[in-house]
């Protein structure tokens, strides 16, 4: 299942609208690099600000106007573990995390400006992508790292 297009347009907008400091990353960001896989979700790392936090949330509330938006905090998003899964009352759930274990933050991140119908989309470099899902224990992560590194020709440095 994909999430509905016209919301996630919709959140990509309302998210440069409130200048939220985020990027895509997941199977969304392989569609934006032209690799398409199916999805339910849409995985965001944002950078890891009170400010950011509410923002995010005032992204999240212009879109969905769900009272539930209210229990993302920036304790849980700044804190010891920094992800929270949101679920909108329709539509596609959201990943949101500031720092992926040890292994990435968003500082650590390499960004880029997609186009996402007439809207423009901060997305993790395919490279950046390729380094978040080439030594993961998941096996359609091994398999999109390896579509990633045959489709821009990556390997180590």
């Amino acid at each position: 299942m994909l999430p509905d297009e016209t919301r996630l347009v919709e959140l990509f907008r309302a998210l440069e609208d409130r200048g939220v400091d985020y990027a895509v990353f997941g199977a969304i960001a392989l569609g934006l690099h032209g690799l398409a896989r199916a999805t339910a979700d849409l995985d965001l790392f944002i950078a890891a600000e009170r400010v950011n936090v509410e923002r995010l949330r005032a992204a999240l509330q212009s879109v969905f106007n769900d009272p539930a938006i209210e229990e993302i905090s920036a304790e849980d998003l700044c804190g010891e573990y920094p992800a929270v899964r949101y679920e909108p009352p329709e539509g596609f759930g959201l990943d949101i995390l500031t720092r992926l274990g040890e292994a990435f933050s968003f500082s650590d991140l390499d960004i880029e400006i997609k186009t996402y119908g007439d809207t423009a989309v901060r997305v993790v470099t395919p490279r950046t992508l390729w380094k978040m899902k080439k030594d993961t224990v998941r096996p359609i992560d091994r398999f999109d790292a390896q579509l990633l590194a045959e489709r821009f020709d990556l390997e180590e440095d």
